[in-house]
């Protein structure tokens, strides 16, 4: 089976915890440490995605500007709404992620958030010309 006939779901990180959109961003930059991650999907009621913060989101948006990590929310600097379908084509990810220059891309199923893909999930499964290809447009400046 080729690289891209597999499906957002066959290469996604399961498991994937979300910060909720009342949070604080300490909350936030603890789950990150406790998790070893760099990105969490921001949900509301109903487990429904709002969006995802970086520790870099957290860094610029809220440290650098001198505002307090505990009264900040994690729904405050939520962004990029932007998701695949679980069972949308490896390539139909790719494009995504191009586009939006994004590293991280939430997979949804039903709504419902059950995973993500990563650069380094990608770089498990894509061939080295498909991975140059997205990190080429991934990394481009507009």
């Amino acid at each position: 089976m080729s690289g891209t006939a597999k499906t957002a779901r066959d290469v996604m990180h399961e498991g994937v915890r979300c910060i909720g959109e009342h949070e604080s961003l300490h909350t936030a930059a603890q789950l990150m440490r406790d998790l070893d991650v760099g990105a969490l999907p921001v949900c509301g009621d109903g487990d429904r995605l709002k969006g995802i913060i970086t520790d870099r989101d957290i860094v610029i948006g809220c440290c650098a500007d001198g505002r307090d990590l505990d009264q900040v929310t994690a729904g405050e600097l939520a962004r990029g709404l932007v998701w695949v379908e679980a069972d949308s084509s490896i390539e139909e990810a790719l494009v995504k992620m191009g586009e939006h220059q994004i590293k991280r891309l939430p997979v949804l199923d039903r709504h419902r958030l059950v995973g993500i893909i990563s650069e380094a999930d990608l770089a498990k499964e894509l061939p080295d010309n498909k991975l140059a290809e997205f990190v080429h447009r991934v990394y481009a400046r507009s």
